[in-house]
């Protein structure tokens, strides 16, 4: 079998003595190129989504025939999908929990120049107090903000790598455990009179 390019970054992340910027280097290239496989899985199946549309139009006498479409666009590369998905996740939970300490071993300033952190929101953050990757990649999505000039919308790889990591985490978390979004003082739920006290 031919060692495809996630498999030789993988190895060159997992070399003895390999440097915590080779590691994020690597992890930031892997999840770029799984992030990849996903979206074209994506559009394969948006593709025969569409086809399944087109076919709307001739109602009911293609129902069977649209039927058959979205049951392939959601079984299309569904193994692929899946194990992609999972080891995104994995990266995720790597980055979010620092197992390797890379965060430490690299500095503030060597993660912001490895994960391309513009110049101003780097300067806001270090005001802030901002030194984890998690916080970085994730809670202030910094990650390719020399890029994206102001654009809401962020597709960074270890932001999405993160973001699997956590939708896990809510999907697999037993129930009780869970925060109440709509408890009192939650995001969601009714505000808390505020706290007073005599100065």
């Amino acid at each position: 079998m031919k060692p495809t390019q996630t498999m030789r970054l993988c190895d060159i992340a997992l070399k003895p003595g390999a440097s915590a910027s080779t590691q994020l280097i690597t992890s930031r290239r892997i999840c770029r190129n799984i992030n990849r496989n996903l979206d074209s899985v994506r559009d394969e199946r948006r593709a025969m989504r569409r086809q399944a549309g087109k076919l709307k139009v001739f109602l009911p006498f293609t129902r069977q025939a649209i039927a058959d479409l979205e049951q392939q666009a959601q079984a299309h590369r569904e193994d692929e999908r899946s194990k992609a998905l999972a080891a995104l996740a994995g990266f995720g939970q790597s980055l979010l929990f620092d197992h390797d300490g890379l965060a430490g071993a690299l500095g503030f300033d060597r993660m912001c120049d490895l994960l391309s952190v513009n110049t101003v929101e780097r300067e806001q953050a270090r005001r802030e107090g901002v030194t984890s990757l998690e916080d970085l990649v994730f809670a202030h999505a910094l990650e390719d903000s020399a890029e994206r000039r102001g654009q809401e919308w962020n597709d960074a790889p270890l932001f999405n790598a993160c973001h699997a990591a956590m939708a896990d985490f809510i999907r697999e978390c037993p129930k009780h455990l869970l925060p109440d979004p709509f408890a009192p003082g939650a995001p969601f739920g009714p505000k808390l009179p505020p706290k007073l006290s005599v100065v």
